[in-house]
């Protein structure tokens, strides 16, 4: 089995969202894999982790899930691995309810959520979010 963490969508994966955009509520399990130091974008000098960008990122959400009567149902540290194999582990993970995938969208393409992204983009190694109905 193949997987590669990313840290936008592609645009095929974007346009999924217009496939059916009332089914929902969805799930969406993000697989976490962090950065040691956050690098932003503009190239700010920054002592943060990457967790603690991450952290700022997950602060500054909740109020972007509420305004799409979205929340989050789990996050945490990834601890072990019980079954399987892998390289490298993930090094949290969430799980966000969404009232259907139009919903998502919405939230993120607003400016709003755009300012508060680039929190999570200087953060994020990469990532799996994987879409549970």
């Amino acid at each position: 089995m193949k997987f590669e963490n990313k840290v936008l969508p592609s645009h095929e994966q974007l346009q999924g969202f217009d496939d059916n955009p009332e089914l929902g509520p969805i799930k969406m399990l993000n697989l976490i894999k962090l950065k040691k130091h956050a690098e932003y974008a503009d190239g700010r000098e920054t002592k943060l982790t990457g967790l603690e960008a991450y952290m700022l990122y997950g602060q500054e959400t909740q109020e972007h899930l509420k305004k799409v009567g979205a929340k989050v149902i789990f996050s945490g540290p990834v601890s072990r691995l019980m079954i399987g194999e892998i390289d490298e582990l993930w090094d949290l993970v969430a799980i966000a309810e969404y009232p259907n995938r139009a919903s998502m969208l919405k939230m993120i393409t607003s400016s709003d959520y755009l300012k508060s992204s680039v929190h999570r983009e200087a953060a994020l190694e990469g990532q799996l979010n994987i879409e549970i109905l």
